[in-house]
């Protein structure tokens, strides 16, 4: 039933995100408060693998949800079951688009995904920005003492630092590799020093 589960969660979560990977997020926010089987912590420590290593992040999202959840059967179920809207949907359009893509309707639904991935790519950079940034559980009203307690000062030096590096010239040219390899060095260093 678990399998089940997991495939018809992320089959939904692929049906409707439009806009590529960082568009699931909000539907994975939501899947996680709904069945617990991962945190928001999570999900930003997915997001930081997905953006270094090869595969687009709802796959990656799903095989690691798939895996932790049930096995290597979940680790191969979920991604198929993100994966077959898209499938479907593509062998769908690929028939009719050919007879319809000079058709104002179809144009008006293309020009309508348009600011919907916007926004659901937008939803899911502030939900990134409050787990990366900020220590929403100490947030106890507008004083200054819970602003203060609310930032993570470290590593909103580390976003400024990178904001600061990427648009010097001799740096802005560098490989990102090295950028990755530079953060995560800084988050293990920020994990030793109880900073994280």
């Amino acid at each position: 039933m678990i399998l089940l589960l997991l495939m018809w969660e992320f089959f939904k979560t692929g049906l409707f995100a439009i806009g590529g990977g960082l568009a699931t997020l909000p539907f994975l926010y939501e899947m996680s408060v709904k069945t617990g089987w991962f945190t928001a912590t999570d999900i930003a420590n997915m997001i930081a693998i997905s953006e270094s290593t090869p595969g687009p992040l709802g796959i990656n999202m799903a095989t690691y949800v798939g895996y932790n959840t049930a096995g290597v059967a979940g680790a191969i179920l979920a991604p198929i079951g993100e994966v077959l809207p898209s499938i479907i949907i593509i062998l769908i359009i690929a028939k009719v688009l050919e007879k319809f893509k000079e058709n104002q309707i179809v144009q008006d639904v293309f020009y309508g995904l348009r600011p919907a991935s916007v926004g659901l790519i937008a939803a899911a950079g502030v939900e990134v920005v409050k787990v990366a940034l900020l220590n929403t559980a100490n947030w106890t009203g507008f004083t200054l003492a819970s602003i203060m307690a609310t930032v993570n000062w470290p590593c909103l030096g580390l976003a400024a630092l990178l904001l600061v590096l990427t648009r010097l010239p001799k740096i802005k040219k560098a490989h990102p590799l090295y950028f990755i390899l530079g953060s995560a060095c800084v988050g293990i260093a920020f994990g030793y020093l109880g900073w994280s």
